[in-house]
């Protein structure tokens, strides 16, 4: 049996509707890993992480050759729904939308 996803609304402090808009994934091809979106983020719902060669993601602590890093969504059950990490991300780079 699946579980039914249902979309959460609720009220602000003075009672307007407010949804939450859920971070659903990073274009790594657009992220710069800047980590602006990390650091505002207290929920530590993302992940850097590194771009090798092959264009494999891979940890940092790996011994693979890093050509760039970037910012991967590492925990999205931990995502609140409030956005702030696409409010100071420079690119543009990542996906929200309802559970």
């Amino acid at each position: 049996m699946e579980a039914e996803q249902i979309a959460v609304q609720a009220l602000t402090r003075d009672g307007r509707p407010w949804q939450p808009s859920y971070l659903l994934g990073i274009d790594p091809e657009v992220c710069i890993g800047c980590g602006r979106c990390f650091k505002v983020c207290g929920k530590t719902v993302m992940t850097l992480k590194g771009i090798t060669g092959d264009g494999d993601l891979v940890g940092l602590d790996d011994d693979e050759e890093i050509l760039r890093k970037v910012m991967t969504v590492g925990d999205p059950g931990a995502c609140i729904g409030c956005a702030a990490c696409s409010r100071v991300c420079p690119k543009n780079c990542q996906t929200h939308g309802p559970s």
